[in-house]
């Protein structure tokens, strides 16, 4: 029997993980047949990476999740992809209808997980601040739009001639203060 579990890796009190399809038979970090993915619980959120693909084939061929790989496959959306192929077998949906909701369900997670990543990382700057007294500088990249960059602001066509128009205005003050004295 095939099974879907962790590898453990990395060294003592820091575990990484590979998500393997195994023989059943085969020792803990022994032999696999193939790696399908990676699992860090040392982040926060924990890291994973997996073959969705690869993944949904093990299990419809018959590989069996251990509880810890059965909650990360729940969590990236395969074991609903499973459900939803199950409905396209029994005649309740077709594939593109299945389809579509397996890519909703999966762009909706992985903006949630992005936004885990962002409000950890706003904690994390909010820590830095309490405990030195300054937050970290944390660089976003900057969009700058083309038109910007390609057509010159009015303003700065108007700073080319300026030199003629500043001199102006200081004449004009000296004629004031001339007229006042």
């Amino acid at each position: 029997m095939v099974k879907l579990r962790l590898q453990r890796k990395g060294r003592k009190k820091r575990p990484f993980y590979h998500i393997v399809a195994a023989d059943a038979r085969a020792p803990r970090d022994g032999r696999f047949i193939e790696r399908i993915g990676s699992y860090n619980p040392m982040t926060k959120p924990a890291t994973i990476e997996i073959d969705r693909d690869r993944a949904f084939y093990w299990m419809s061929v018959g590989a069996q999740p251990t509880d810890t790989v059965r909650a990360i496959l729940r969590f990236k959306g395969v074991l609903y992809r499973k459900h939803l192929q199950k409905g396209v077998t029994k005649g309740a949906l077709t594939q593109e209808q299945a389809d579509a909701k397996y890519l909703e369900f999966i762009s909706a997670k992985d903006d949630k997980i992005a936004a885990r990543f962002e409000e950890t990382k706003r904690e994390l700057a909010e820590w830095h601040a309490k405990r030195n007294g300054t937050a970290p500088v944390i660089e976003e990249p900057v969009e700058e739009t083309p038109a910007e960059e390609e057509a010159p602001a009015a303003e700065d066509v108007v700073a080319e001639d300026a030199p003629a128009t500043e001199e102006a205005p200081a004449a004009e003050e000296n004629n004031d203060e001339n007229a006042e004295g």
